[in-house]
């Protein structure tokens, strides 16, 4: 549970809360929250459903390495353009690709791709759609939106956070 810090972290200045008034809510002090951040220690079992309860998500979720799927109220999205895309390919043959890029990039590129046949074609990204994955991000949802994997065993995600 070496990322349950940052986790915690994340989702709480998602949600615009302050370390005091999490800690607040769950009755500890602010010192046991930042802690729990810095991975210096880890919250108490019992507290795990009112953290996540607080935190907006489940206890699967905030325990969970892969980033959970959230729909962000209006007032605290963030920009599409200051967003980040994440796509992570592994196949069978041991090739590992990690692609960052911020999203108004992403938008950029996929008019781009409409005529590289390189991108165009490959199976593997057909299976994808960027646009509606566009439309999810504009329609406030963050986390991991796709995973796929093709019949030869490459396994796609991809992440907006």
């Amino acid at each position: 549970m070496n990322q349950l810090g940052k986790r915690i972290a994340t989702l709480r200045k998602q949600r615009g809360l302050t370390q005091e008034a999490l800690a607040e809510a769950l009755g500890v002090s602010a010192q046991a929250v930042s802690k729990w951040e810095t991975d210096n220690s880890c919250p108490d079992i019992s507290l795990l459903p009112k953290l996540a309860a607080e935190l907006g998500v489940t206890v699967d979720a905030l325990l969970s390495d892969s980033a959970p799927v959230q729909l962000v109220p209006q007032e605290q999205r963030k920009s599409i353009d200051d967003m980040l895309f994440r796509v992570t390919v592994d196949s069978p043959q041991g090739d590992k690709v990690r692609v960052n890029l911020p999203m108004a990039l992403v938008k950029v590129g996929l008019e781009i791709a409409k005529f590289i046949p390189q991108a165009k074609d490959a199976d593997i990204i057909q299976q994808i759609d960027i646009e509606q994955i566009l439309l999810m991000v504009d329609s406030g949802l963050i986390g991991k939106l796709v995973e796929v994997q093709a019949a030869d065993g490459t396994q796609v995600e991809v992440v907006v956070e």
